[in-house]
C-alpha cells in the first residue's frame, strides 16, 4: 500500500514522500509553483546516497522547471519527481505505484521521462494516472528536441561572444554523452565544429568520438580541455569552485540541469570572462515538446519545433539584459523568469 507523507518546505507549494514496500518504491515529488499552470517535470531514477541528497536534488530540479517554463513562455509551473534506486529496481509494479503517487497530486503535477526512465516506463505510469506526457505515439522521446534547443541557444551565445554563430573552427568540450549529449555532439560537428567528449561510461564516449570524428578524455580532465565552448550535459553542479578556475572556454552552453552548484558561480564565470548560457533557458526544448501534448488539438511536431526556435530569441534577450544591466547571465535569466511569474500572481490580472 502506498504511504504518502508531506514534507513542509518553505517556498514550495507541496513536497511529498511516497513509499510502497510491496513494489520497492521510495520516491519524492516536489511542486515548486503552479502560478503559471500545472507543474510539469520529469521522473528521475537515481541511486541517491541518502534521503537528504534526493530531497536536495528534487527541490533544485523543481525550481529549475518553474524558471524554465516561465522563460519559455509556457503556461506551466515547475515540479519534479525522483525515485531512489537504480535500474535494478525497475518493474511494472513500481511504476504503477509511482502512477498512484503522481495521481495523488490531482493534476497539479504532470510527469514525463527523465534520467534513467523511458517512454515505456511512462506508459506504465499512465495506466494509473492521466497526468503523464511524453508517451509513445505522441511527443515521445524529448532528447532530440532538447539537444536542438540547446544548440540554438549555443548559436545565440556564440554570436554574442564572437560576432557570428558559426562553429567552423571551434572546439566544444562536452561533459556527458547520454541521450542528449550524444545528439548535441553530432549537431556541433555537422555545423563544422570539433568535439572533445567525456563520460563516466567510457564506451559511450568512445562511440560518440568515433561517430563524430572527435576525441575523448577522462571525465576528470574535461574541464581543462583547450576549447571555445564547455558543454555540461551530465548531472548538475558541474560548475563550482573546483572546476570554474580550470575552464579555458569563452562560452558555457550545455543541456544539463542545475549546472551552477551555487548561484554565486554565475558571477564567478562572469568574472573570468566566460559567457554562460543559463541551463534552464537553453535546455527547454524537451519541455516545449511535451507541453504541446497539452494544448488544444493535441501534439503537433511542426508546432513544437516552431516554438523551440524561441529559445534562440530568449537567449538573445537575456544576453542583452545582462549587458545592459551589467549583471551575470544567470541573474538576468532569473529576472526574466520572475517578471512573468510576478505578472501572473498580480491580484488584478485577468
Amino acid at each position: 500500500m502506498l504511504q504518502i507523507t508531506e514534507i513542509p518546505v518553505e517556498g514550495y507549494e507541496k513536497v511529498c514522500r511516497g513509499i510502497d514496500t510491496a513494489s520497492g518504491l521510495h520516491a519524492i515529488i516536489a511542486v515548486h509553483s503552479t502560478a503559471l499552470g500545472p507543474a510539469l517535470g520529469g521522473m528521475r531514477l537515481w541511486p541517491y546516497e541518502s534521503l537528504d541528497q534526493a530531497l536536495t536534488d528534487v527541490l533544485r530540479l523543481a525550481r529549475g522547471m518553474t524558471y524554465k517554463a516561465a522563460c519559455s513562455g509556457l503556461d506551466l509551473g515547475g515540479g519534479k519527481s525522483v525515485i531512489l534506486g537504480d535500474n535494478s529496481i525497475k518493474s511494472d509494479d513500481l511504476f504503477e505505484a509511482m502512477g498512484d503517487f503522481v495521481d495523488s497530486f490531482g493534476g497539479d503535477y504532470i510527469t514525463a521521462e527523465d534520467v534513467n526512465t523511458k517512454v515505456e516506463d511512462m506508459g506504465v505510469v499512465a495506466t494509473r494516472s492521466k497526468h503523464v506526457v511524453g508517451l509513445a505515439g505522441k511527443s515521445g522521446n524529448p532528447s532530440p528536441v532538447t539537444a536542438m534547443g540547446t544548440f540554438l541557444g549555443l548559436q545565440a551565445t556564440l554570436e554574442d561572444v564572437f560576432g557570428d554563430s558559426s562553429l567552423v573552427g571551434k572546439t566544444v568540450a562536452i561533459e556527458g554523452v547520454g541521450a542528449v549529449g550524444s545528439i548535441y555532439s553530432k549537431l556541433v560537428t555537422e555545423a563544422g565544429g570539433t568535439v572533445v567528449v567525456a563520460d563516466i561510461r567510457g564506451d559511450a564516449a568512445r562511440k560518440v568520438a568515433e561517430e563524430t570524428g572527435g576525441s575523448m578524455v577522462d571525465p576528470d580532465a574535461i574541464h581543462s580541455v583547450d576549447c571555445d565552448v564547455f558543454a555540461p550535459c551530465a548531472l548538475g553542479g558541474s560548475l563550482n569552485d573546483e572546476t570554474i578556475p580550470r575552464l579555458k572556454a569563452k562560452v558555457v552552453c550545455g543541456a544539463a540541469n542545475n549546472q551552477l552548484l551555487e548561484p554565486r558561480h554565475g558571477e564567478q564565470l562572469r568574472e573570468r570572462g566566460i559567457k554562460y548560457a543559463p541551463d534552464y533557458v537553453v535546455n527547454a526544448g524537451g519541455l516545449i515538446n511535451v507541453y504541446n501534448e497539452l494544448v488544444p488539438g493535441g501534439y503537433s511536431e511542426e508546432r513544437a519545433m516552431k516554438r523551440v526556435e524561441s529559445i534562440r530569441v530568449n537567449m538573445k534577450a537575456i544576453l542583452g539584459m545582462a549587458r545592459a544591466e551589467d549583471i551575470c547571465t544567470s541573474v538576468a535569466a532569473d529576472r526574466f523568469a520572475e517578471t512573468r511569474i510576478q505578472e501572473a500572481l498580480a491580484p488584478n490580472r485577468t
